[in-house]
């Protein structure tokens, strides 16, 4: 079986199951793992190196036991599935849409609370709806175009006759979570976590650059501005706090006739952040609908041009 098939029963499946509760999914463990280091490393006087050597340690316990599981086919494909995040993002956003057709506002900021590190308990219907929308662009690399790279440059490298396709995609989840767990700006992480953000910033410097292609193609899919997005991404893909999150998110503001950024309150301090995006109209709830619409299409064209590319490294080999 070709790592193309085993790649798209992988993708059929995230469609098909998303995250059901009652799996227990990999970036769990991972997650248990960083906690342990981190409660074993703090108290180390040098505070960068101890974070240092959390990342070494995770990445190099998540490549290794991802490797065993690659050995079968069965696992690596089960495993591969749970690297991609497309319909469990997208729920997410519907749950949210859900509560708002109901005018429960209080109990969207509360669910929205679960998706995002800001604020959530002053904010207004549209404030809501940014929200998601900014966390679904932002996102679409993390959960899903990113584990696509990472899966298909594995799968070109083999070791011991072994494809590399799963412990490359997992160690990239594993950044990502060492990400969000030690990654912020705050006096606990400043030193500690930043190792980890520079980890993750490189590690998301291709995907999140490939998203523009992936989102533009995606927008003129689903028949949007596709025209508006590249614009917008074009001029505004830097307008963002971190180097990556402003690509993907520049295409869906443009896309959608949406303007993100502005006043977001995080912790208890309101920043002001860049703009991206022109504000051609005011935030609806159905813009939520057309975000996870883009996000399914990009992901499918993302699929389907990081398989070609395999395939056709197959072909030259």
């Amino acid at each position: 079986m070709s790592f193309a098939v085993r790649y798209l029963i992988a993708y059929g499946m995230d469609l098909i199951f998303g995250d059901p509760e009652f799996l227990y999914h990999p970036v769990r463990a991972i997650g248990k793992l960083i906690k342990f280091l981190e409660d074993r490393l703090y108290d180390l006087e040098n505070k960068r190196v101890a974070g240092g050597l959390l990342v070494l340690v995770t990445l190099v316990v998540t490549f290794m036991v991802s490797y065993f599981f690659a050995m079968f086919k069965i696992t690596e494909i089960y495993f591969l599935y749970t690297t991609l995040a497309t319909k469990c993002l997208g729920d997410e956003g519907l749950k949210v849409y859900k509560i708002l057709k109901l005018r429960d506002i209080e109990r969207a900021k509360k669910e929205l609370s679960y998706l995002v590190s800001r604020d959530t308990g002053e904010m207004e219907e549209g404030q809501i709806i940014r929200s998601v929308i900014e966390t679904i662009a932002e996102n679409s690399v993390d959960g899903v175009l990113a584990p696509m790279f990472f899966a298909v440059i594995g799968s070109l490298c083999t070791w011991h006759g072994v494809s590399l396709a799963l412990p490359f995609a997992m160690t990239y989840k594993a950044i990502n979570t060492i990400d969000s767990m030690i990654g912020y700006k705050n006096d606990r992480y400043m030193d500690f976590g930043t190792v980890g953000a520079k980890v993750d910033d490189v590690a998301n410097y291709i995907p999140a650059r490939l998203s523009g292609i992936f989102i533009v193609i995606g927008a003129y899919i689903c028949k949007y501005d596709y025209k508006k997005a590249f614009e917008i991404y074009k001029r505004d893909r830097m307008n963002h706090g971190s180097p990556n999150s402003g690509h993907p998110e520049a295409c869906f503001a443009g896309a959608l006739g949406l303007q993100f950024g502005g006043k977001t309150k995080y912790f208890g301090k309101v920043y002001n952040k860049p703009t991206i995006g022109d504000k051609r109209k005011d935030f609806s709830v159905g813009d939520i609908l057309k975000a996870r619409k883009l996000l399914y299409a990009s992901s499918f064209v993302g699929l389907t041009i990081f398989l070609m590319l395999s395939k056709i490294s197959d072909l030259v080999r």
